[in-house]
């Protein structure tokens, strides 16, 4: 099968992760780049000026806007799992989901998606009990709304079982293990910092679905969507690199929430 004939393919980052006077990531360079936003909801980063401005932005710039939603840790940016009682966490994730939202739409857009960030998201991979807790927030606010989330994981077998839509992504700017698992941050090879190694990686996942491991061998990973990092030292570089290489493949960029 050849690129063109492909399915369009999302390109997301996630935005409004600062706090207060302090800005982690160029939101307005990056929304003039990707599709689809995925903002911070004030539980690992952002707060209500935050997220009013990148949703405000986002709406002005044609881009989707999805909740990322978190573990309690503002301390840790949501990179630490908790060990959270699921319904406790459920909670938690529709007080963050409606708080976006309703900003949101004041900013003359809404909440088109979800995706868990950081430790909630790679604990959702395998833990029924927290990828419940995901499902359960949004099938409780609002069903319609797609789950963002990595291939294989119980957190998309669980959305796709309670009739929600499960969106499949890949990371160009991550390492994976050979069992298409993300490398720890901790750990050699987690990140992937050259943009042109991050772009080819990007057309690979999204024409062919394949990654290659930090092993080298090539690990099947079908996706809709990619994402670049937007808290990496060059964000907006790597994200540039990815779209135009995605667009040079024939690859139609489109968000998937619409």
């Amino acid at each position: 099968m050849t690129t063109t004939a492909r399915p369009p393919i999302d390109l997301n980052a996630d935005l409004g992760e600062g706090f207060g006077v302090w800005r982690l990531s160029d939101d307005d360079a990056l929304l003039g780049v990707v599709t689809s936003a995925n903002v911070a909801c004030g539980f690992h980063a952002g707060d209500p000026a935050t997220m009013r401005r990148v949703c405000a932005s986002a709406a002005a710039a044609g881009v989707a806007v999805g909740a990322q939603v978190s573990y309690r840790d503002l301390a840790g940016f949501g990179r630490r799992f908790v060990d959270v009682d699921p319904a406790e966490l459920t909670d938690d994730l529709l007080y963050q989901l409606a708080a976006l939202d309703g900003i949101a739409r004041v900013a003359g857009t809404r909440v088109g998606y979800v995706k868990p960030h950081g430790a909630l998201y790679n604990a959702a991979v395998t833990h029924d009990g927290h990828a419940q807790a995901v499902i359960d927030a949004v099938l409780a606010y609002d069903r319609r709304l797609p789950v963002l989330g990595l291939p294989g994981s119980v957190l998309l077998r669980e959305a796709e079982a309670a009739g929600l839509r499960p969106v499949p992504e890949g990371f160009p700017d991550r390492g994976y293990t050979p069992a298409g698992r993300l490398v720890p941050r901790s750990a050699p090879g987690a990140l992937v910092h050259d943009s042109a190694l991050v772009a080819a990686r990007a057309v690979r996942l999204a024409a062919h679905g394949v990654v290659e491991a930090v092993d080298g061998t090539a690990v099947l990973m079908p996706v809709r969507s990619v994402c670049v990092h937007g808290d990496s030292p060059r964000a907006v570089e790597a994200a540039r690199a990815v779209r135009a290489a995605l667009e040079g493949a024939g690859l139609a960029l489109r968000p998937f929430a619409g």
